[in-house]
């Protein structure tokens, strides 16, 4: 009788702690798009002066490396709870829209804000993210750069 209670608690405690990590998960993936909510239309629909400037790439590249790829590594692939900016989601949101992000930031996701960087700058951040496309495997680095 000892032994089927005992193993009665073990699968429920391992019910429970499965139902709260998918919790946990479900909550870091909404966590993840909800800035978007944020994001005044103004801001969606501006367009980035630099888009298509080799120039302003290289340039990117350059302030990527001095100010973003600290946390989200040189590939901008991320790594634990630092997100890539690599993925589908964030290659698919508008120039505007991350220019917010740059702008404000969302500290309660350890984001700070890049405000104190020029306008200039920023913008050729957000060209540098954008040339090197979406990746789903965090193995790969630049080989899916347009």
């Amino acid at each position: 009788m000892r032994k089927q209670t005992s193993a009665k608690l073990m699968a429920n405690s391992l019910c429970w702690r499965l139902a709260a990590g998918l919790l946990a998960l479900a909550i870091c993936a909404g966590a993840n798009d909800s800035w978007l909510r944020h994001v005044p239309d103004s801001y969606r629909r501006r367009v980035n002066p630099y888009a298509g400037k080799p120039d302003a790439i290289a340039a990117g590249g350059r302030l990527f490396s001095d100010h973003c790829a600290q946390c989200h590594q040189p590939n901008a692939l991320g790594k634990g709870k630092r997100p890539s900016l690599r993925t589908s989601f964030v290659q698919g949101a508008t120039d505007g829209e991350i220019f917010w992000l740059l702008r404000n930031g969302i500290l309660a996701h350890g984001m700070p804000s890049w405000s104190m960087l020029p306008e200039p700058s920023r913008w050729q951040i957000i060209e540098y993210l954008k040339s090197l496309g979406p990746s789903d495997s965090p193995a790969s680095g630049r080989e899916n750069t347009k």
